[in-house]
């Protein structure tokens, strides 16, 4: 039985407990690492929701007026509020549900559902057969982006990959240098150019570099914002341009780094960011120093981009591929009162 089994059935009450002797010693690792990076938001999840469960009485229109503030309150997003409260609404007038115990089971197996709304979500990086596999990382300035692309970097090379970084971000004081470090600490190779010179020409120049030496990935570090949404999408069409004449099947992936601190200004940016380029992935970093780690649920219900790593941490093995099961069950299992 798969973990989410294992988190569906508590909700369901065909477990009051999950037992430990049931979670998997690899389960119970991840579990770990996720209790520890998301305590901040599972707390303030917890005490909204607790609060709104003492002082329930019944099933009303204050009531769910009084659910909607509080997912509002856990950063969840507004489009999201709605449609959760909604779901849960027409759920307890279907089955005529009242108790408090039978409401908060409704209420986060609705939270499962629409998380899981078009199915599982595909964290998993997609790989170019025929040559290296380029990933470009966009984001804005200060929001752990370059340190991103040294993180995934290092958990790449650990995997057995050869990996290649290239500092694009030529317009950012400091970026190349930054990125450089990490390569010197890392043992993985950079290509630069010059300060405030053409970012595509250093793509140009990594791509050569990647297809000539049998690179497995090319890590590229985009500028974090020009001046403007056109010469942002001009500079990465310029850029996946350059991808798609030297290399076999262009850009596989393109990321975007989000600050989980800033909660729903991280929704605004993924919008932005999503209207200039095709974003496939997000990487949701700081969530560990935040308690508004619900707009995880936001974005995805509001864009269905993946999110594919988030950080929970310092440390390069803190980037973390994102794993679903593990951020619901360390969001809901305080309310629950289910031990592992």
């Amino acid at each position: 039985m798969g973990l989410f089994d294992r988190i569906r059935r508590a909700f369901t009450g065909e477990d009051a407990v999950v037992k430990e002797e049931e979670v998997k010693k690899e389960d119970q690792i991840v579990i770990d690492s996720y209790d520890q990076g998301t305590a901040k938001t599972r707390r303030n999840f917890t005490d909204i929701m607790t609060n709104l469960f003492t002082s329930f009485r019944e099933v009303d229109e204050e009531f769910y007026e009084d659910l909607e503030e509080a997912f509002i309150g856990a950063d969840v997003g507004f489009a999201m509020t709605i449609a959760i409260t909604d779901a849960i609404r027409d759920e307890i007038e279907r089955t005529g549900v009242h108790k408090p115990e039978d409401v908060k089971r409704v209420l986060l197996e609705k939270m499962v559902q629409v998380y899981e709304r078009g199915g599982q979500n595909l964290v998993s990086l997609k790989e170019n057969p025929d040559g290296p596999t380029v990933i470009l990382f966009v984001g804005v300035n200060g929001v752990g982006k370059t340190t991103s692309v040294g993180k995934i970097g290092y958990q790449l090379k650990q995997e057995g990959h050869k990996v290649l970084m290239a500092a694009a971000d030529t317009f950012r004081a400091g970026a190349v240098e930054q990125l450089n470090v990490w390569g010197e600490r890392l043992d993985i190779p950079v290509v630069t150019g010059k300060a405030q010179g053409d970012p595509a020409a250093v793509v140009y120049d990594a791509v050569k570099k990647a297809n000539a030496e049998g690179y497995d990935y090319l890590l590229v570090d985009t500028a974090g914002r020009l001046q403007t949404k056109a010469n942002l999408m001009e500079e990465l069409a310029k850029i996946k341009r350059i991808i798609e004449r030297e290399n076999p099947n262009g850009v596989q992936e393109v990321l975007l780094a989000l600050d989980a601190t800033t909660g729903q200004n991280a929704l605004i940016q993924a919008k932005q960011f999503n209207e200039a380029t095709e974003i496939t992935g997000l990487v949701l970093t700081k969530l560990d120093g935040t308690a508004k780690g619900g707009v995880v649920l936001s974005i995805r219900y509001e864009l269905d981009i993946p999110v594919k790593y988030i950080g929970l941490g310092e440390k390069a093995t803190d980037l973390k591929k994102f794993d679903a099961e593990a951020y619901m069950y360390s969001l809901v299992k305080d309310v629950l009162e289910v031990k592992h």
